[in-house]
């Protein structure tokens, strides 16, 4: 291609994302983009049609994908734990747990947020459902709007790096890692974020009490033997679950998406055990889960039109150059990478991002040396810290959405500020000591 076509690769992604915040479906705008450049292309002269007969073996080759088939079976399992009321249940006994605790409401929400994460994955899911239950008695019991809306924001996110994560699941098929690995690696750096969330919360109610008051006593007191009985009916379960699911991946007795399906019985057998499956209730998950994967696959068909004509366009080739050559090679690539996922992470979902950006930068990363189960974690990472972020964050609007009117937009937004900064700061800590996602998946290789 001569160096007056060079733009037009570039161009289409400029063109993709004019479509997007004009509210065309994700899937028709890159396909329909696909097109418009390839025809451009075949009118100059500089695209060659032979490219397009290959868009069928493509589309098959993602129908036998056998990675994206832990797609539904995570959508599912977490629509199902959703429904059982296992979000309402988990709460409201947490919060009698630590209700004598300053800030022990707050504790609660992170702590049922990253359970609510290794169970459903979604952060709209997770976002809404401890909004609705755990904000208005936060606010009931004196809680800070700031911290009370900062909190449940924060804890939502934790969806994107806590396994099993359908994020980290679309991000290994489409950095050609074992998603298995992913899950692993990302044990530590999900259990850092909560837990600097939790300290977060213990040091602003020990510096300022007034901010996090404890539940009073006629709330919390149940009696002992009452509270041990709820702990063990409502915790229990979905704990086991969890090892269940993570524990097959993590000593090699099943792949992911095997161990999806696990979940899905699990999740089904909760509801039965917690009374709440019904005829109607199964119907709105196995709607949820069809919707949601026919989403996935459709936006996966529009980005594999998009990336053969932009590779018959030599997009790739020009990407790869200006990405290898940036000014401070594997530093400056990391920078940019970082940096355009984030920015990308205000206005589109991390399908699309997943889909569209990851494929260009995963070959630089893998040219460049980089261990790219540890890129995709810190992918995940940033892209958790970009949903948080004013003012554009997904999270902030999902909350925005179901907080009652005396909490106005300010107030989340300035309680998210805190949670993102630290945040940054495991996201700095994964990306100078890479150790801390490598050390579980070495161990898991040498065991299986």
């Amino acid at each position: 291609m001569t160096l007056a076509y060079e733009w037009l690769g570039p161009l289409m992604f400029l063109g993709a994302l004019v479509l997007l915040p004009l509210g065309y479906p994700v899937a028709f705008s890159l396909g329909g983009v696909a097109i418009l450049f390839a025809l451009i292309g075949i009118g100059l002269g500089i695209f060659d049609p032979v490219f397009l007969t290959a868009m069928p073996q493509r589309i098959f080759g993602v129908m036998n994908n056998f990675t994206l088939l832990a797609v539904p079976y995570f959508i599912f399992m977490g629509s199902m734990l959703e429904k059982s009321g296992i979000a309402e249940n988990l709460l409201e006994t947490m919060g009698i747990l630590f209700g004598r605790l300053r800030g022990g409401l707050a504790l609660a929400v992170v702590l049922v947020g990253a359970l609510l994460a290794a169970t459903t994955g979604v952060v709209a899911a997770t976002v809404v459902a401890m909004g609705l239950i755990s904000l208005p008695i936060m606010l009931r019991y004196g809680y800070n709007k700031e911290l009370a809306t900062g909190v449940i924001a924060a804890s939502g996110t934790l969806g994107q790096i806590i396994p099993p994560s359908i994020v980290l699941v679309v991000l290994g098929d489409q950095l050609g890692v074992s998603v298995g690995d992913l899950f692993i690696g990302s044990l530590i750096p999900g259990v850092l974020m909560a837990g600097a969330f939790a300290l977060h919360v213990l040091i602003i109610a020990f510096i300022r009490p007034e901010l996090a008051p404890a539940l009073p006593l006629e709330v919390r007191d149940i009696g002992g033997r009452a509270l041990g009985i709820r702990i063990f009916q409502v915790m229990i379960p979905p704990l086991l679950l969890i090892l269940l699911v993570l524990g097959s991946i993590f000593f090699g007795f099943a792949t992911p998406t095997e161990a999806g399906a696990i979940g899905a019985i699990g999740a089904i057998a909760l509801a039965v055990a917690n009374r709440q499956l019904t005829v109607e209730s199964l119907r709105q998950v196995c709607d949820v889960t069809l919707r949601t994967t026919s989403m996935v696959i459709f936006i996966l068909l529009g980005s594999t039109a998009f990336s053969l004509v932009f590779r018959g366009l030599d997009g790739d080739t020009f990407m790869s150059d200006v990405l290898t050559n940036l000014p401070g090679g594997s530093t400056g690539f990391l920078i940019v990478s970082m940096l355009t996922v984030f920015l990308l992470g205000f206005f589109i979902d991390f399908f699309e991002i997943a889909f569209i950006v990851v494929p260009l930068f995963a070959p630089v990363a893998q040219q460049l040396g980089f261990d790219l189960v540890w890129y995709g974690i810190i992918l995940g990472a940033n892209m958790q810290t970009s949903f948080l972020t004013p003012p554009f964050g997904f999270a902030l609007f999902y909350l925005r959405g179901v907080a009652p009117p005396e909490v106005t937009t300010g107030n989340i937004y300035r309680g998210a500020i805190p949670f993102i900064l630290l945040q940054l700061l495991i996201l700095v800590l994964i990306i100078a000591f890479p150790q801390i996602v490598n050390f579980l998946p070495s161990i898991s290789s040498s065991l299986n």
